[in-house]
């Protein structure tokens, strides 16, 4: 029935923010702020109507978690750098009926997952930041995920992201597309010298496996990416426990996933941490490769429905 249009990794570092206002630092993230702004471009042309944001800003301890509220519109300051993001306005419509949509799949994939739609709980933003330079005229309709998943499994996070997948294109009269919004490593710059790594990676370990695994996207080196996604979250430092890059594999077919990585905005460095902006098409897949359901089948396990 509907169709998931595009996918993408994409960042949504504060300091694209900063760019836009008087001081040192405007004009320095244009290249992000046009990244974004293609893969708008994209999206509209391929008549996209909801955009799904898996947000490694939205911390959660439980569970997976989906904010569908009808409509979005406050001033947004960021707790962990409202030096960076201070007051900053955001307005657009939600999806309840696909938030909701994309929670009953997810559960029947065994999946734990909760829509949210009558809620005051506004996006974070990895979410808002994006949407500030794709959806400023609310072109779009947008549902968040949390990614930012503390205490879950990155096979059920992978199937989370299929279940997603099958939710739009068995039952859902649209057309979609799936951000992951997150970096790639996610080591900040020592409390004090976050000044001289505005621009730069934390260590050069990590810039070189960031490359190397941006090669790999770009090879079309899944089975071996999925693979070590683990390790790499670990080792790497990558952002919510890389929970959003396993969302977006999932939604693509996991390690059966045979497309090639486009890199829309290069690898950059910002305030020690790796980023970039990528499309990654959307093939044809059986989802024979995804992992099955990890949390649910544990010993112990209860269900949200009985706390």
């Amino acid at each position: 029935m509907g169709k998931l249009a595009l996918a993408a990794k994409i960042t949504h570092v504060p300091s694209m923010y900063l760019s836009e206002l008087d001081g040192t630092r405007q004009g320095t993230r244009q290249d992000a702020i046009d990244g974004h702004r293609e893969i708008d471009r994209r999206c509209r042309a391929l008549g996209v109507d909801t955009l799904v944001v898996f947000d490694t800003h939205w911390l959660v301890n439980a569970n997976y978690h989906i904010n569908c509220a009808p409509h979005f519109k406050g001033l947004y300051t960021s707790n962990e750098l409202p030096h960076f993001i201070s007051n900053m306005g955001f307005e657009f419509p939600g999806n309840l009926a696909l938030g909701q949509l994309l929670a009953k799949v997810c559960n029947a994939h065994g999946v734990e997952t909760l829509a949210h739609d009558a809620t005051t709980l506004n996006p974070e933003y990895g979410t808002l930041v994006p949407m500030r330079y794709m959806n400023a005229d609310q072109h779009y309709r947008v549902v968040s995920v949390s990614a930012l998943c503390q205490a879950h499994y990155l096979n059920d996070s992978a199937r989370l992201g299929w279940a997603m997948r099958r939710a739009i294109e068995d039952e859902y009269d649209g057309t979609v597309a799936f951000f992951a919004s997150g970096s790639l490593s996610h080591r900040f710059a020592q409390n004090g010298l976050a000044p001289d790594y505005a621009f730069k990676v934390w260590s050069p370990f990590l810039e070189h496996l960031d490359h190397e695994v941006v090669r790999m996207w770009q090879r079309g080196d899944w089975k071996d990416f999925c693979a070590m996604l683990p390790e790499y979250a670990a080792k790497g430092h990558g952002e919510g426990f890389m929970h959003d890059t396993a969302m977006l594999l999932g939604a693509l077919g996991w390690s059966d996933y045979d497309g090639q990585a486009e890199v829309i905005t290069p690898y950059f460095g910002a305030s020690g941490t790796g980023q970039i902006n990528a499309v990654f098409p959307v093939t044809p897949q059986t989802g024979a490769a995804i992992p099955a359901a990890q949390a649910s089948s544990a010993h112990g396990y209860q269900a949200a429905s009985r706390l």
